[in-house]
């Protein structure tokens, strides 16, 4: 979507892992921080929106310095309150069917059931870089007791592309999913639960008209993202699914490419 040269957003949603984050490295760059700073300055609305649980969102928050407003977790399923460090809103579903049909198609998968706020149930333990926070190893039983926010499913051993030709029109009962770029992970969470979706619940909430909104994202998971915002922007090492939803093409992570995107409304004080 084309925008005049006046436009500036008044709601600013940023991905995490691959956005914001660089996988290669672990880390946000000091270009980023001060880049995302500005915009808050600016007293704009800047809302992190990522696939994280909240455990591993907190930690980037704190990183960025952003101590009030909300951070959309786990998809869009989890809503924090910034300031108080609380989850106001969390949307379930009910695991044990959607296990019922993965596991015959993921034979040795691993399972991870998020606690919202507390730690994860593993079937077995994950690397810690790969999911943030306590895990509880238990038995896939306990694991499908209860209903959860997201539910991730990582295919160790075998390829990203691999797990996406085995998930190829697979339809989850009461669940939508997303199949990741970096690692052979499935992110499950409660069917009609987007990023776009509690984007666009927020946005309503907040007052800001929907021709107000910059949204930037790298993945499967942000596409929907990339489409409700009125300038949607895609990095460039995302793939070309994901680039072919947005209005604008950004650099890579590795080049701190979300720096002259933020830059071009929310320069540098001479």
């Amino acid at each position: 979507m084309t925008t005049p040269s006046s436009w500036k957003p008044r709601l600013v949603a940023l991905d995490v892992d691959g956005t914001m984050l660089d996988p290669a490295t672990q880390s946000i760059s000091a270009e980023v921080r001060r880049a995302v700073t500005r915009v808050v300055e600016a007293g704009v609305h800047v809302v992190v929106s990522t696939g994280r649980s909240m455990l591993g969102t907190l930690p980037v928050l704190d990183e960025l310095g952003i101590s009030d407003g909300d951070a959309l977790c786990s998809n869009g399923a989890v809503r924090v309150e910034v300031s108080s460090r609380e989850a106001v809103s969390v949307e379930t579903f009910d695991p044990q069917p959607v296990y019922e049909r993965l596991a015959p198609l993921l034979p040795g998968a691993l399972y991870a059931a998020e606690q919202v706020g507390t730690a994860s149930l593993v079937t077995e333990l994950f690397d810690p870089e790969e999911l943030h926070g306590p895990q509880r190893r238990c038995s896939v039983e306990r694991l499908l007791e209860h209903p959860v926010p997201r539910l991730i499913v990582n295919w160790a051993g075998h390829s990203p592309e691999r797990l996406r030709a085995s998930m190829d029109g697979v339809v989850l009962p009461g669940c939508c999913y997303t199949v990741d770029h970096y690692q052979p992970w499935v992110t499950v969470v409660p069917d009609g639960v987007s990023k776009a979706s509690a984007l666009e619940k927020l946005r309503v909430e907040l007052g800001v008209a929907a021709e107000d909104t910059l949204a930037v994202g790298d993945g499967d998971n942000d596409i929907q993202m990339l489409e409700w915002a009125h300038h949607g922007v895609a990095m460039g090492q995302g793939p070309a699914v994901v680039r072919s939803f947005a209005d604008e093409v950004a650099g890579t992570v590795s080049e701190d490419g979300l720096v002259p995107v933020l830059r071009r409304w929310f320069p540098p004080r001479d």
